[in-house]
C-alpha cells in the first residue's frame, strides 16, 4: 500500500473536512480537524516541518479571532448587543416593516466593525429576546442575522475572517483602496439581501409589533464595553488605513478592554475567558495544515496553472466565473477551508485583483445558500438551538435559495463594471 500517493492525502482531507462540517455524534469540529492534520502526519503523508509551517501560516488569523471573540464576548456579557436590539425595536415604534429595517440596519453594523461571527453569536440571542418582547414571530428577524451576517462581510477587512484567509495579511490592500474596490459591490449585495428577505418575509413583517420593550440601559461595564469596541473599531480602521496586520492590534484592543473592565468595574477577567470558543482556534490551525498538504501534494499549483488560463483567456469573464465558482463551493466545502485553498491559488497564479476581488466576494456570499457555508452560519445555529428553535438545512436552502444568488449576481456585476472602468 503507496501511501505516499497524493490520493490517501486527498481523502484524509475529504473526510476531515466532511466531519467538520457534520460533527459527527456531536463532537466538535476542532476535534476533527486537529485530528485529521495528526493523521497526515502520523501517516507519513505529510512531514511535520510542512504541517508546522502550515500552522504559522495562520498566526495573524489567530490573533485576531482571538481579540474579535474577546470583544464580543465582552459586549454580550455587559449588554451592548440587547442594548442594540431594544433600540432598534423602541426606533420600530409599532412597526414591524420599521423593526425588520432597524434589526437589518443593526446587523450591518455588528458585522461590519466586528465580523459575521459577532453577529451570529451576540446579536442573535438579542434578536430573540427582542422579538418575543414585542410579540413578532422571530423567525425573519433570526434569518435577518444569518443572511446579513455574509452580506456585509466585506465592508471591512475587519468583517470576515476569511478575508483575511483569502486576501493574506501582509498582501491586503490598504483601507482607501478595500473600500474603492468593496464599497460598491457590499452596497449592492446588502441592498440585494435586504430586498429579496423583506420581500420573502413580507406577510410576518407586514403585522404590527408591540411598541414598548422593556429598557435594557447600559451601566458602567456596558459603556466600558462599548467604548472598547468604538476605540478597537478606530484602532482597526487605522491599521487597515496603514496596511498593519490586524491580527495584534485586534488582541491588544480586546486585552486592554478587559483590563478596563477589571480596573473600573471589579469584574472578574476567568469567566470571561471560559465562555469564549476557543475550539475556533484550533479549528483554523487544522484548515491551515490541510492546505499546506494539498499544496505540497500540488491541487494548489493545478488550481493556480487553470487560474492564469482562464484569467489570460478571459480577462473580463474570469472574475465573476471565479465569484460564482466559491459562490458553490463554500457550500460543499465551508467557506474557511475554501478560502484558505482559493488564497493560496489566487496568490500562486498571480492573477489581477479584480479576479481576487470577485473570488473574496464569492468566499463571502456563497454561504448564504445553505447552513454548511460558513462557520457563521453554523454558529448562528448553535445559538437559536440553545434558545429551543430549530432550522433545517431545507428550510435554510428555500430561504437561501432566494437570497444568494440575487446577492452574490449584484455584487459580482458591480465589482466587474469597476475592473473594466479601471481596465
Amino acid at each position: 500500500m503507496n501511501l505516499a500517493h497524493p490520493g490517501w492525502t486527498w481523502g484524509v482531507i475529504a473526510l476531515a473536512t466532511a466531519a467538520v462540517i457534520l460533527r459527527p455524534a456531536r463532537i466538535p469540529e476542532a476535534a476533527w480537524a486537529v485530528g485529521g492534520a495528526l493523521v497526515l502526519v502520523i501517516a507519513g503523508l505529510l512531514p511535520w516541518r510542512d504541517a508546522w509551517t502550515g500552522v504559522l501560516r495562520g498566526h495573524d488569523v489567530y490573533l485576531f479571532l482571538a481579540g474579535m471573540m474577546l470583544l464580543s464576548e465582552m459586549a454580550r456579557r455587559e449588554g451592548v448587543f440587547d442594548w442594540l436590539a431594544a433600540g432598534a425595536a423602541r426606533r420600530a415604534q409599532g412597526s414591524g416593516e420599521r423593526l425588520f429595517a432597524w434589526v437589518f440596519g443593526v446587523g450591518v453594523l455588528v458585522t461590519a466593525l466586528l465580523s459575521n461571527d459577532a453577529t451570529a453569536v451576540v446579536l442573535t440571542p438579542a434578536m430573540i429576546a427582542v422579538a418575543r418582547a414585542v410579540g413578532a414571530a422571530p423567525l425573519p428577524y433570526l434569518f435577518i442575522c444569518a443572511f446579513v451576517a455574509n452580506a456585509a462581510s466585506f465592508v471591512l477587512p475587519i468583517s470576515n475572517p476569511a478575508n483575511l484567509v483569502l486576501w493574506g495579511g501582509g498582501q491586503m490592500p490598504s483601507l482607501p483602496h478595500w473600500i474603492a474596490m468593496f464599497g460598491l459591490p457590499s452596497v449592492a449585495a446588502i441592498g440585494m439581501t435586504y430586498l429579496v428577505l423583506r420581500w420573502r418575509f413580507r406577510p410576518e413583517i407586514d403585522r404590527p409589533v408591540a411598541a414598548e420593550v422593556p429598557s435594557h440601559p447600559l451601566g458602567t461595564g456596558g459603556r466600558l464595553a462599548a467604548a472598547g469596541l468604538g476605540v478597537s473599531a478606530l484602532v482597526l480602521m487605522g491599521c487597515a488605513w496603514w496596511r498593519i496586520p490586524l491580527g495584534a492590534p485586534t488582541l491588544g484592543a480586546a486585552l486592554l478592554t478587559l483590563a478596563l473592565l477589571r480596573i473600573g468595574c471589579g469584574h472578574a477577567v476567568v469567566p470571561v475567558l471560559r465562555s469564549v470558543s476557543w475550539g475556533v482556534l484550533p479549528l483554523v490551525a487544522g484548515l491551515f495544515v490541510f492546505v499546506q498538504a494539498l499544496e505540497v501534494t500540488g491541487v494548489v499549483g493545478r488550481l493556480a496553472h487553470l487560474l492564469a488560463q482562464g484569467a489570460a483567456a478571459a480577462p473580463l469573464a474570469a472574475g465573476p466565473a471565479v465569484g460564482a465558482l466559491l459562490g458553490v463551493a463554500t457550500n460543499l466545502v465551508n467557506n474557511l477551508p475554501a478560502g484558505l485553498l482559493a488564497g493560496a491559488a489566487l496568490q500562486s497564479a498571480q492573477v489581477a485583483e479584480p479576479v481576487r476581488a470577485a473570488a473574496l466576494i464569492g468566499i463571502d456570499l456563497g454561504p448564504n445558500l445553505s447552513i454548511t457555508g460558513s462557520l457563521a452560519t453554523l454558529l448562528w445555529l448553535a445559538a437559536l438551538r440553545r434558545e429551543g428553535i430549530e432550522v433545517g438545512a431545507g428550510q435554510f436552502l428555500r430561504v437561501g435559495a432566494w437570497v444568494m444568488p440575487p446577492a452574490l449576481a449584484a455584487a459580482l456585476f458591480v465589482s466587474m463594471g469597476m475592473g473594466a472602468l479601471q481596465g
